[in-house]
């Protein structure tokens, strides 16, 4: 116990269900005309249809900060304030992940943009669109307010993230920011997906219109589709895959439409083929298939190298790290003997900063496109071939999981146990959409049906980002019918916690587990590597790597902006009845944070007890 009463009491529930809507109400409603460069850039943004802006409240953009609550109304886009400019960024990227769509988001000058950094890395590494807007002092030296406005202008502001966006600018005039926002809008809404930036000097912002602005009509400036693959490409792979006698698909980043994922159950059918994911990425194929032979996974096991050796053609649809998952299954150094068809556009986005590109796999049919263009007409390419658009036989040993067994309840969980009472929950309800796993998650215990069932890790592996994408994605689903779920590390939740005081004053609904094992575990597993190396005691491998003496009171943070919880729950049977309760209170709009204590030392939990490091 950590002093937080460990069953939600009255007041407990009374607090959970609080609640809130973000809808500020104005004191006094504004019948402002369009009359300020700022307003015509608050216009622009409802044009483009942005329903949501997340920022942290900064001066270098208090001209269009106004404008959006007394020329809109703070309506389209709604204002989500936050703690952080981190949990900004994360909360549209989050957003991102279910709707594909960019929210927009506002940074305070250098130094909201520089807290943001980290988070625009995850939106660039994971290809999730996000419309950031900047701001800086004037750029006249003469407009300057001394001290303050020296220190928050910078010359070229997006220096400092232009190796991990994908387009930014820094217009001089009120129409030339309108046009800068419609393609700022555009380019993050083009696959391949990313983070733009636009930064609005402060005095361009405050400064008077003295000319008639026109905004452009959208229906001309919709982002374009992603290019289409080639017809030779598409006659040649589907030759390829028919002929071939064990068909191996790696299925990456691909699209949330129902519709697609129907798509590439039907094409992975039509060949027999087997079909792989990563548990990196949003869920993209039903993963009980019988065609999907081994839960989607971090690394490869044994048997998913033992597939990979024995496939005669190999179709990656935009996988991630391409040439590091042959070096993984086959060894390094070692050649592919399949023929390799690789789909993708993702080289678009490549640079020399960056090493998000990974090493350059071999390819025998490189095809420019995405897999959700590329299916539909490959699909009816394999028909065509095959004379039948029936279901091919199944060209891989029938699928043979073990049961999953069931928790044990008369010790302290282990991470297994936790995740076990995790797909108790999301079997029952059916409807879950986890935002995020902890770090080690058993994989085998995944059970995904649906295209939203899970939207995948952050991209670029640090820590703290899992609160604020969480309540991104609640954003996104809000209202669908689906149940929103995060279940994070204690590090990812003691980083990013206050992130979660906007879903409180947003009145976005959401249930958080925390795997509590009270240290940062990947690196403890890191240092007992370097133990076992270098010779020296194995037994010193915590040190420096704790969070206790004195331990985190995890469900006091929650409470202190407003939401409900309980814990530490110790044992399956607490944590069991903790989300019955927790179910409750989100069914009912509110937001319930559960501490769920791991035991790293429990039995088979190895390098899967790890859930609060960094990603490596």
């Amino acid at each position: 116990m950590t002093g937080t009463d460990k069953k939600a009491g009255s007041g407990e529930v009374a607090l959970a269900t609080a609640r809130f809507d973000g809808k500020d109400p104005l004191i006094k409603p504004s019948n402002a005309e369009l009359s300020w460069a700022s307003d015509a850039m608050a216009e622009t943004l409802r044009r483009i249809d942005v329903k949501y802006i997340a920022l942290t409240p900064g001066a270098s953009y208090r001209g269009l900060h106004d404008s959006m609550v007394n020329y809109l109304g703070n309506r389209d886009p709604q204002m989500m304030v936050c703690l952080h400019e981190e949990h900004a960024v994360g909360i549209a990227q989050g957003y991102a992940k279910v709707t594909e769509k960019p929210m927009a988001v506002a940074l305070h000058s250098n130094v909201g943009l520089m807290h943001a950094t980290m988070a625009i890395f995850n939106a660039w590494c994971a290809r999730n669109p996000v419309l950031i807007l900047g701001a800086t002092g004037p750029g006249d030296a003469e407009e300057r307010r001394p001290w303050i406005d020296w220190i928050h202008t910078s010359k070229d502001q997006a220096s400092i993230i232009r190796n991990y966006i994908k387009w930014d600018d820094e217009p001089r005039s009120a129409g030339a920011a309108v046009e800068s926002l419609v393609r700022g809008w555009q380019v993050a809404s083009t696959q391949p997906y990313g983070p733009t930036y636009v930064c609005l000097d402060v005095g361009l912002q405050e400064t008077k219109l003295t000319s008639e602005i026109r905004f452009p009509d959208m229906e001309r400036f919709k982002p374009g589709n992603p290019p289409a693959p080639a017809a030779e490409a598409v006659e040649e792979a589907a030759r390829l895959l028919v002929n071939a006698k064990k068909p191996l698909i790696l299925l990456g980043r691909v699209s949330r439409k129902t519709a697609d994922w129907d798509a590439r159950v039907e094409l992975a059918e039509s060949l027999g083929a087997a079909v792989l994911t990563d548990l990196k990425l949003a869920s993209g194929f039903p993963t009980e298939h019988p065609l999907h032979p081994m839960e989607p996974r971090f690394r490869p096991a044994p048997a998913t190298a033992q597939m990979v050796k024995d496939a005669d053609v190999i179709l990656a649809l935009d996988w991630v790290d391409l040439k590091g998952y042959f070096e993984l299954t086959l060894g390094k150094g070692e050649e592919v003997n399949a023929k390799v068809i690789n789909c993708t556009i993702d080289e678009y986005l490549h640079n020399g900063w960056s090493m998000d590109y990974f090493g350059l796999p071999p390819v025998d049919l490189k095809i420019m496109s995405t897999p959700d263009q590329l299916t539909r007409p490959l699909l009816a390419a394999v028909r065509r071939l095959r004379g039948t658009s029936d279901k091919a036989a199944a060209k891989w040993p029938a699928r043979n999981f073990p049961p999953l067994g069931a928790p044990q309840t008369d010790h302290m969980m282990g991470l297994r146990d936790l995740a076990l009472v995790v797909r108790e929950f999301c079997d029952r309800r059916g409807d879950v959409t986890l935002a995020g796993y902890a770090l080690g998650w058993p994989a085998d215990t995944v059970n995904f049906k649906h295209p939203l069932d899970y939207v995948g890790y952050d991209g670029g592996g640090g820590v703290g980002s899992g609160p604020s994408n969480a309540i991104g994605t609640a954003l996104a689903i809000k209202g669908s019918g689906r149940f929103p779920m995060t279940v994070i590390g204690d590090g990812d939740f003691t980083m990013g916690c206050n992130a979660f005081w906007t879903a409180a004053h947003m009145g976005i609904p959401l249930l958080v587990v925390i795997a509590n094992n009270q240290v940062y575990y990947n690196d403890v597993a890191h240092q007992e590597r370097m133990a076992v190396v270098r010779n020296r005691p194995v037994e010193n491998k915590f040190v420096g790597q704790e969070m206790i003496r004195p331990a985190i009171d995890l469900i006091a943070l929650a409470k202190a902006q407003g939401l409900g919880g309980e814990g530490p729950c110790l044992n399956a049977t607490e944590f069991r009845a903790a989300l019955k309760r927790g179910e409750e209170i989100v069914l009912n709009g509110g937001i319930y944070v559960i501490d769920a204590r791991v035991d790293v030392g429990a039995p088979g939990e190895g390098d899967r007890g790890h859930t609060s490091g960094r990603r490596d």
